[in-house]
């Protein structure tokens, strides 16, 4: 019974250690956190206007455009990770169907920014 329990002591250190740690890191930004809200500081921010107003006025379409294009090339990046995985079975078609790909997103990438669609003027 002796041996079993000092078998699963490394395991209840770490779990306590690991615990320790994650309430510290809840705990801490409370404690030291600078609290002064303002007007700029409560206003709604992700969409770029007020999010209950009215249904009927204009809004900056950029905002959208936006994240389209993080959406865009972060689908990127999730069709690299099955490809890097595969890497050493999937051969020169592979590699060469890929780096295709990456070309066609360099490119379009390209026409964005010379077009000013990652602007914010």
């Amino acid at each position: 019974m002796n041996a079993l329990l000092a078998d699963y002591l490394p395991l209840a250190i770490f779990i306590g250690v690991a615990a320790v740690i994650g309430i510290v890191l809840l705990v801490a930004p409370f404690l030291v956190a600078y609290k002064s809200p303002d007007a700029e500081k409560l206003s709604a921010y992700e969409c770029g206007f007020v999010a209950f107003d009215d249904a009927r006025m204009k809004f900056d379409v950029r905002f959208y455009l936006v994240a389209i294009l993080f959406i865009i090339f972060d689908l990127e990046v999730a069709f690299l990770f099955p490809w890097a995985v595969a890497f050493r079975d999937i051969g020169a078609v592979g590699f060469w169907s890929m780096m295709v790909f990456l070309g066609v997103l360099t490119v379009g990438f390209v026409y964005e920014w010379k077009k000013g669609a990652l602007e914010w003027d």
